[in-house]
């Protein structure tokens, strides 16, 4: 097989033409080979990888995202990962009282899948983290159909956390885009 780099891993290349003698076929990205012969390898890796992560940003909150150093979500190979919203106003302060924030979280959420091209249809995992959870869960399980709508319903983990830079609630969740190849 090739022979590796320094750091063990092997150029992207070497690896594809591996890929290619190992099952007889090259990797296929959108329906196109992503390594030839021809020499245009390093092309069409570097437009493959800045396919692969495209960053979602709702409107009106993109400078919240830029100062904080993180993408509110990423859309890549048919799937929306979605960082963790909390219930916070524009300008990133908690809304005041428990409902409220969870409701907010959800709109932020909302915002992100929306813009996205997808809604709450298309999530399919759910993670929750809870500050003090015992006094959260009623009050999330009271404002939760509003937003979840009819089963089938995603898969959830809810986890118990100490702190959440001032929020009750986070939501993360996975979305399988519209249009998404099975």
């Amino acid at each position: 097989m090739a022979s590796k780099r320094s750091n063990g891993a092997l150029p992207l290349c070497r690896l594809f033409e591996f890929y290619k003698q190992r099952w007889g076929v090259l990797p296929v990205y959108r329906g196109q080979a992503l390594a030839d012969s021809g020499g245009s390898c390093h092309f069409v890796v570097e437009t493959f990888m800045s396919n692969v992560r495209q960053v979602v940003f709702p409107a009106g909150r993109q400078a919240l995202y830029e100062k904080n150093r993180y993408s509110p979500a990423i859309r890549a190979n048919g799937f929306l990962f979605v960082s963790g919203q909390v219930g916070s106003r524009e300008d990133g302060s908690p809304e005041p009282g428990l409902e409220a924030q969870i409701r907010r979280a959800f709109d932020n959420l909302n915002a992100i899948l929306s813009a996205a091209g997808c809604s709450f249809d298309h999530v399919i995992d759910v993670t929750l983290f809870i500050v003090n959870p015992e006094a959260v869960l009623d009050t999330l399980w009271k404002v939760l159909p509003d937003y979840w709508g009819e089963a089938p319903h995603p898969a959830l983990t809810a986890v118990g956390v100490t702190w959440l830079y001032g929020f009750d609630l986070e939501i993360k969740v996975v979305a399988r885009l519209p249009g998404a190849r099975p």
